[in-house]
């Protein structure tokens, strides 16, 4: 199973603070991370909400199976320009073949950001 560290999540700073079955939580830096109004980009939340579904899913799936990203969508609540965020995923939906996820970003005041859901389909471990 992925560490859940890639290098698009080294790049924009996501690091884990916690990981289990029922709920992975992540932050990220809102600097460096920004569109060109300064505001967090949309982008970026939408990286940590995957982030966050796919080590739900597949630590759900593991060891059988893998967990492969099928849908994503999120709503920006309001804007963070600076400071970090933190991304906390909860399962609304973990079956034999798919495992869906509700990450809800705040900023450093508690404010929600963003909210996503992630749906990852789980599939056989490939040979090899």
């Amino acid at each position: 199973m992925p560490d859940g560290v890639g290098s698009l999540n080294e790049k924009m700073g996501v690091e884990i603070v916690e990981f289990s079955a029922e709920r992975v939580v992540a932050t990220m830096p809102v600097e460096g991370n920004t569109q060109p109004y300064g505001l967090l980009h949309g982008g970026a939340s939408v990286v940590l909400a995957e982030t966050l579904g796919s080590i739900g899913s597949a630590m759900h799936a593991h060891p059988d199976k893998i967990a492969v990203g099928v849908d994503i969508n999120a709503t920006h609540h309001r804007s963070a320009t600076s400071g970090t965020v933190t991304g906390v995923a909860t399962p609304v939906h973990l079956g034999r073949s798919m495992a869906s996820w509700e990450v809800v970003i705040t900023d450093d005041r508690g404010k929600r950001v963003c909210t996503a859901r992630i749906t990852c389909a789980l599939i056989a471990n490939p040979p090899g």
